[in-house]
């Protein structure tokens, strides 16, 4: 497998663009040195990169492209929107339509507001928890990896340059599952935390009514409970992770897989807080949203039927089932080549993700480099292992056979050295002080 065209592009696009892309998980500090640079089509679960080479792909565009690349129902409806036009300057009834459809399966939520990607909606429930509660301190989950690009997230990372100090300082964090280290805050700043954001799950499942006691404890203190569901919504269930696990938040911020692809997200919430960015209150107004490419039509339409697709078919269901095959394929694998301390899936079978140790069992890039390179060498493009709507069982049973093979050489490489096997450097965490 060659990668001369996307070489000679890779060179030309950090000439033109800074990090050579314009999204930080797509660059090329987190592939291996070989590997596809550039995806030029997709067609389901399958990807085409500039020198031809056409591979499996999981991770489906960071998690947005739940049903699939190039999604016919999806397409032609964002196709037949478009040629009645995408912007106008009064809003479109689609707008109303859509709303409706989306409040239909989010129980809980009694009103919505759409924006293009999901750190438009973060902030913005940023914003209203602090306009309604009249507080000024954010506690975010440390546990879990993005919230916004935004500066009240980014400050409390290793990239945090360019962000003044009092604003990093209003920001505190708390860790998943220690409803102690929630409290202890709520010590420390009375009367000050405004909102306490979290996914509702990531890798690790909520433990001793962890949610529901996170919820009963923010109630009391008067502090707004948001949930980031970009990750679980419309993966885990239907009505997002807080349908899954039955807790219902004061806000939540959704998008990614709703849009298909589509650049689509949406705050939603309770009444009494959401109508604070309306028109029909006496209290001061709030700047909640407003986006001149916000309600673009016809990504309206394509979250429509993507809406209207997971209501008619087991997506969902899918989803789980296929990744559970995944999952048992791998893990007989890593069982057979006793690799347990060493390479690890984790998370749901509707969001899988991997884990890659060294020699002496420690976290390592280096053999993530190596997993993804040699996964790459057999067709399957897997920065994590999650499955599409499209992944069918044959595209899940030659991914296993490839792993299998691929955990053999990972295996050859604790015991002989990983510079016999890996091409090049190790790929990087995107949070990182210096490159």
């Amino acid at each position: 497998m060659q990668f001369i065209q996307s070489s000679a592009l890779r060179k030309r696009a950090h000439e033109l663009i800074p990090g050579g892309c314009h999204t930080y998980a797509k660059g090329d500090d987190q592939y291996p040195t070989m590997s596809p640079g550039f995806i030029v089509k997709g067609a389901g679960c399958h990807v085409t990169d500039v020198d031809g080479n056409e591979f499996i792909e999981y991770g489906m565009g960071l998690r947005a492209v739940t049903l699939g690349h190039a999604y016919g129902p999806v397409l032609e409806a964002a196709q037949r929107q478009m040629r009645l036009g995408n912007n106008f300057v009064r809003p479109s009834p689609i707008e109303v339509e859509c709303a409706q459809e989306f409040l239909s399966m989010i129980k809980g939520a009694d009103m919505v507001k759409f924006a293009k990607n999901g750190s438009d909606a973060t902030n913005a429930a940023v914003r209203l928890a602090r306009a309604f509660t009249g507080r000024d301190l954010i506690a975010i989950c440390a546990d879990h990896a993005f919230f916004s690009v935004d500066d009240w997230f980014i400050g409390t990372t290793e990239m945090s340059a360019g962000i003044p100090a009092p604003i990093r300082e209003l920001t505190v964090n708390f860790r998943y599952n220690d409803i102690a280290s929630v409290q202890a805050l709520f010590d420390r700043y009375p009367g000050r935390i405004a909102g306490l954001i979290l996914e509702p799950e990531k890798n690790t499942p909520p433990a001793n009514r962890f949610l529901r006691a996170l919820k009963e404890l923010c109630s009391r203190e008067g502090t707004l409970l948001i949930f980031d569901e970009m990750i679980t919504g419309f993966r885990w269930h239907n009505g997002g992770g807080q349908a899954y696990h039955e807790v219902v938040p004061d806000l939540s911020a959704f998008g990614k897989a709703m849009g298909n692809g589509f650049s689509i997200a949406a705050l939603t919430g309770k009444r009494e807080i959401m109508k604070l960015g309306g028109l029909d209150h006496d209290r001061e107004r709030v700047f909640l949203l407003s986006l001149t490419h916000g309600a673009e039509t016809p990504h309206l339409a394509a979250a429509l039927e993507v809406m209207r697709i997971y209501q008619r078919e087991p997506v969902v269901q899918t989803l789980w089932g296929q990744g559970r095959r995944l999952a048992a394929g791998i893990n007989k694998a890593i069982d057979e080549l006793g690799l347990q301390e060493y390479f690890e899936l984790v998370g749901r079978p509707c969001c899988l993700v991997y884990t890659t140790r060294d020699e002496k069992k420690q976290p390592s890039q280096a053999f993530r480099a190596l997993f993804l390179q040699e996964l790459i060498k057999r067709g399957v493009l897997a920065p994590s292992l999650i499955v599409s709507y499209s992944h069918q069982d044959s595209d899940i049973d030659r991914t296993i056979e490839a792993t299998q093979d691929v955990l053999l050489v990972y295996k050859k490489a604790l015991g002989e050295g990983i510079d016999q096997y890996l091409v090049g450097r190790p790929v990087k965490p995107v949070f990182r002080k210096f490159n």
